[in-house]
């Protein structure tokens, strides 16, 4: 069971883009795992990405510690505290040519560097702290991250976030295509972040992953939020029921 801290982190009031999202609203907490739920074509993804300034909404407010505000781009996101692991890894997550060791801190060179010269002694102490911490399984850090298999490749994502020192991270399908043991090591890398503070926003097709891991569940539809179930109301039935129940159709 973990603790969620104070006041809401962020909080999302009727966000819709069209046709994908439609009126989606829900709020998270410091240390908590929101799970998103929903069939394909619900508008899961859509939602995060909106979320993250991939594009712009059309309808809806988007606070941030009660404050309202714009997120114009992925940019601007990062710079609030957000990160973003996508679904897609091998197109979208990992820069396959480059090492592991410049994929994990490509998001956070403003950290090790000073204007275009990079501190390589904080770049390796910074690799070299999220190779153990998360036991990235890997020759070396300037292996070529394409070699690694997706659990590690993974894993080298969420470090490459973890440096940026995020309040918030969006998982989407964090554990897609990887084996059950590397899956076990995702769900413990997840809890610490929760136990740590973080807020997660976890998007997944697997049920009994939704369920082991969320604190709360958000349905979605259509485009729409029919509903948020609690850690002591969540069942495959009541989700089902949910992601379901045709809005405005």
């Amino acid at each position: 069971v973990r603790e969620m801290r104070g006041d809401y982190f962020i909080e999302v009031e009727h966000l819709a883009k069209f046709p994908k999202v439609r009126d989606v609203s829900f709020g998270i907490k410091p240390g908590e795992i929101l799970g998103i739920a929903g069939l394909l074509g619900s508008g899961r993804t859509e939602t995060a990405q909106l979320l993250f300034g991939f594009s712009r909404m059309d309808a809806g407010v988007i606070k941030i510690n009660g404050k309202d505000t714009v997120i114009a781009s992925p940019k601007d996101a990062i710079s609030k505290g957000m990160a973003f692991c996508t679904e897609n890894r091998r197109e979208e997550g990992i820069i396959p040519y480059m090492s592991v060791k410049n994929n994990i801190v490509v998001s956070s060179m403003k950290k090790i560097s000073r204007g275009i010269v990079i501190n390589k002694k904080q770049r390796n102490k910074v690799v070299g702290s999220y190779i153990n911490t998360l036991k990235i399984k890997t020759p070396n850090d300037r292996q070529r991250i394409r070699f690694l298999s997706g659990g590690n490749q993974q894993k080298v994502i969420l470090a490459r976030w973890m440096a940026t020192d995020p309040k918030l991270i969006i998982l989407d399908e964090p554990t897609r295509g990887i084996d059950v043991a590397a899956k076990a090591e995702i769900y413990a890398i997840i809890d610490a972040l929760a136990a740590s503070g973080v807020c997660i926003i976890m998007i997944s097709s697997e049920l009994p992953e939704i369920i082991n891991m969320s604190d709360r569940v958000l349905v979605m539809c259509n485009g729409y939020s029919t509903g948020i179930l609690n850690r002591d109301e969540l069942t495959q039935e009541r989700i089902m029921t949910l992601a379901t129940t045709e809005i405005g159709a």
